[in-house]
């Protein structure tokens, strides 16, 4: 499958990849491709949501420019630091309440090493890394479906490449796209192999 960094984003005259980089690189081109031919439509991509961005194309490449969506995003919360810890072992954090078990589960959880509360706190781990996972493929098919929804719906066997795409088949997902137009065929590779790896992401607790 294919390899290398993501693009920010991409556009697409047709089936021709006619840019990657940042947004405005991928503007400017895709501007003066519809200004020297004007009948065509140009679809432009976020590389990592799979999902086009609205563009209006319309006045100077400084206008184009001037409306271009923030594609910083919203800043990230500042955590305070400077708020009071109390005594003991504060970076843990440890907060005792509660649980209300049968007493079959508290015999299951006696009999574990470590007690019943180094037990409960592995599996709420274990159940948290495994869902934030499930969360972290889901949103990886779900780019890789928006690309091909989008570019893709009238190519050989589409329907069959989704369901691919979901089971997870890689390797019956690359042999049913393998005919499809190269640059459309790569970049949707490209998304697809981040839902394919199964691999949760370096320094992840």
């Amino acid at each position: 499958m294919s390899n290398g960094p993501d693009p920010d984003y991409m556009a697409f005259e047709g089936d021709r990849c006619i840019a990657s980089g940042d947004l405005g690189d991928v503007a400017r081109a895709a501007k003066a491709e519809l200004d020297r031919r004007q009948e065509r439509s140009v679809l432009i991509f976020d590389g990592t949501t799979g999902g086009p961005v609205e563009i209006d194309f319309r006045g100077s490449i400084a206008d184009v420019l001037a409306r271009l969506p923030d594609p910083a995003g919203a800043p990230a919360a500042i955590e305070d630091d400077a708020a009071p810890r109390g005594p003991g072992r504060p970076k843990l954090g440890v907060v005792a309440r509660e649980v209300t078990l049968l007493p079959r589960h508290w015999q299951w959880l006696a009999r574990q090493r470590g007690g019943a509360s180094v037990t409960l706190r592995r599996l709420v781990d274990e159940a948290r890394r495994s869902g934030e996972e499930g969360g972290r493929i889901r949103a990886r098919q779900e780019a890789a479906y928006r690309f091909m929804s989008a570019i893709a719906g009238d190519k050989p066997h589409y329907e069959d490449a989704i369901r691919a795409l979901f089971a997870p088949e890689p390797a019956r997902f690359e042999k049913l796209i393998a005919c499809w137009p190269a640059d459309v065929r790569e970049h949707t590779l490209r998304l697809a192999k981040r839902a394919f790896d199964r691999e949760p992401p370096t320094g992840a607790g």
